[in-house]
């Protein structure tokens, strides 16, 4: 019976301490390790010993009556959320700790979003009882009015599972059949808790525990709350089916892949099938699985559903493939709103650190590290300076290479707001190719979505197939700033090949035309990213607040009053905003609380000023043209865009 339990919280509410309790009460460790004294189990990485933060989801197994459970503890900070969300994928439960003291924060807000949207059943732990200024009860009813009024004390419950006429009455306003029984007065002990059981399950009753994870109080009676609400769904039966959630490397840069059976088993010398239902599948033979504790591992022959494991032979996977018979990918929502340049020694050969950073970018695919090869430069997409710091200490410990990056830009991109037709031909002697693209507005955050209308016997199946993969292959510059465009569908409408002279990249290089020519025609619109803001403070400091987010060209709804604070949400640029919290801390004494979470693009408020100084020449990219070249008497010559249409072969 194997659960995999994610471990949440704000940082420094005492979740890897409360993760270290756990581990100790069920004998998987021996002595309890504290994050001061950097000894905790599940931060074995000497970063995150020195800055006494989780960086990295790492794992340990703990068993305890009867149960297998795998504890994942994710990252608390902002700057490490990816890291984080790529880890609830794989959760069967969670655990969320917030502190007693602080309460609800705006990273247990995201922390919440996220464990709803992928309906993962959730424990609360009130952490830190023992402090000064501890209020569980305060605390509880902001967890009500904050992330969800089903939240119940399940402290009442003694060993025998008997209930208090409280918990009795508000379980019952829950369920209908349970309020039949209540009016009733028929109570039946085991029937109620199946009932509550199953109501945590189906993330209609959150039970909550309160005590110290670091005096150890409360913890064996949350172990047994954990038993009693938690059960194993999966199967051995049917064909192995998998989700890839984490990538490392060894020493020696083998790629060992992290993997949640979801169902069926897998052996040793097993063969997946990775990149299914795709042109790049791949057919590899698993060399060996180990089961992680902390760092260490050890090796086995067979795994079964429910379990994590990690695997070595897998050179094509990445994260969040579906493998097996799975063949979803998982979609991530967090995403980095910042761009940097990696600085690297001149006597270093580019390549070389290129090559370091793409194994990077294997294990973070948030970073998206790109090679620009006009400037010459390696750029990365990041959330936060506290990232990049770490970043530094990544690429010293693992590459021995001293890196410094440029101060983080925002990453802006480019949208289209008005329909057009592109075409492209590409027909230098000996080579042919032509493409024609309908381009037009998509829904926002929707990115480049392909549809194919184009009939097979205007141009084959595979030149088709060709078009879309080169549409998807890369990020592709915009006409004002040479930031990626998004949010546009590009649908192939037709195309031309040679039965001769059509080759290798001939469409690839049509197809770039072809959207670049229609982007020259298009109304292009700057994009900016937007933070989704929620802000919680005393009435007196609402006006500031209020007039701070319309100084910063940000939008927000009527405030709300709750519990004698002023609750503002809204929307407002990340450029704008990106420094706020700290200015909030300041005038409010500390007593103000920010949630700052990605809110997707929008139109930017200062476009004029971000195109004046990204200075981009959209007709010296090295990387793009919007020209076509057609070719008269075994010559080939150059069309301008505003010419090329009333050339086109089709």
């Amino acid at each position: 019976m194997n659960i995999t339990i994610g471990m949440f919280a704000h940082v420094d509410a005492g979740k890897t301490t409360l993760a270290e309790q756990l581990l100790f009460h069920t004998n998987s460790i021996r002595t309890r390790g504290r994050v001061d004294d950097r000894q905790s189990f599940l931060d074995g990485h000497e970063l995150e010993k020195e800055r006494g933060i989780t960086i990295f989801a790492d794992q340990a197994e703990m068993r305890y009556k009867g149960k297998t459970y795998t504890l994942i503890d994710t990252p608390g900070h902002v700057d490490f959320s990816a890291e984080m969300e790529r880890a609830v994928q794989v959760m069967d439960y969670a655990i969320v700790v917030v502190s007693a003291v602080e309460g609800v924060q705006g990273h247990t807000e995201t922390v919440w979003h996220l464990l709803s949207k992928h309906k993962v059943p959730t424990l609360f732990f009130i952490n830190k009882t023992d402090r000064i200024g501890a209020d569980v009860r305060r605390v509880t009813d902001e967890i009500r009015l904050n992330l969800t009024p089903d939240v119940c004390d399940v402290a009442s419950l003694n060993d025998d599972g008997r209930m208090d006429d409280e918990l009795i009455a508000f379980i019952a306003e829950r369920d209908d059949k349970l309020l039949e029984l209540y009016m009733e007065e028929a109570y039946d002990r085991d029937a109620w808790l199946e009932a509550m059981k199953s109501m945590v399950n189906e993330r209609r009753l959150f039970p909550c525990a309160c005590g110290s994870a670091l005096l150890d109080i409360g913890i064996a009676e949350f172990l047994e709350q954990l038993d009693r609400w938690t059960v194993c769904h999966y199967s051995n039966q049917g064909d192995f089916a998998g989700l890839v959630y984490k990538i490392r490397h060894d020493e020696q840069g083998a790629r060992i892949a992290f993997i949640k059976a979801l169902r069926g088993t897998l052996h040793i010398r097993d063969e997946i099938v990775s990149a299914a239902g795709t042109e790049q599948a791949i057919a590899e033979k698993v060399t060996s699985i180990r089961i992680y504790n902390g760092h260490k591992y050890d090796n086995t022959d067979r795994v079964e559903a429910g379990q994590l494991f990690a695997v070595t032979g897998l050179s094509a996977v990445s994260i969040g493939d579906g493998i097996g018979a799975l063949r979803q990918q998982a979609v991530y929502e967090i995403v980095p709103t910042l761009v940097s340049k990696v600085v690297y020694p001149p006597s270093l050969h580019p390549k070389e650190v290129l090559r370091c950073f793409r194994l990077l970018d294997a294990e973070d695919p948030s970073l998206r590290v790109v090679w620009d090869e006009h400037l010459q430069e390696i750029h990365l997409h990041v959330m936060g300076v506290i990232q990049l710091e770490v970043l530094e200490q990544v690429v010293k410990e693992r590459f021995h290479i001293d890196v410094s990056f440029d101060t983080p830009e925002i990453l802006y991109k480019e949208t289209i707001a008005s329909a057009v037709t592109g075409c492209g031909h590409f027909e230098p002697l000996g080579h042919y190719a032509e493409v024609h693209l309908r381009l037009e507005p998509a829904s926002p955050g929707s990115g480049i979505v392909f549809e194919n209308n184009c009939h097979p016997d205007v141009l084959t199946v595979n030149y088709q197939h060709a078009v879309e993969q080169h549409v998807h292959e890369r990020d592709h510059h915009g006409l004002l700033t040479g930031a990626p465009v998004t949010d546009m569908r590009i649908t192939l409408l037709k195309g031309r090949a040679h039965n001769k002279h059509t080759s290798g990249g001939d469409f690839r290089e049509a197809t770039f035309r072809a959207l670049r020519q229609g982007l020259e025609q298009a109304d292009n619109v700057l994009l900016e990213p937007y933070y989704d803001v929620k802000i919680r403070v005393d009435a007196d400091d609402m006006g500031r607040v209020m007039t701070d987010m319309q100084k910063a060209h940000g939008t927000f709804d009527p405030p709300e009053f709750s519990g004698g604070k002023a609750v503002i949400t809204g929307k407002v640029p990340v450029a704008t905003f990106i420094r706020y919290s700290a200015e909030l801390a300041s005038f409010t004494q500390g007593k103000g609380s920010i949630r700052l979470a990605f809110g997707g693009y929008g139109k930017c408020h200062n476009p004029e000023e971000v195109i004046a100084r990204k200075a981009y020449n959209k007709d010296a990219d090295p990387a793009y043209t919007s020209s076509s070249i057609f070719c008269s008497k075994g010559q080939g010559y150059v069309v301008p865009w505003d010419e090329a249409e009333r050339h086109m072969h089709c």
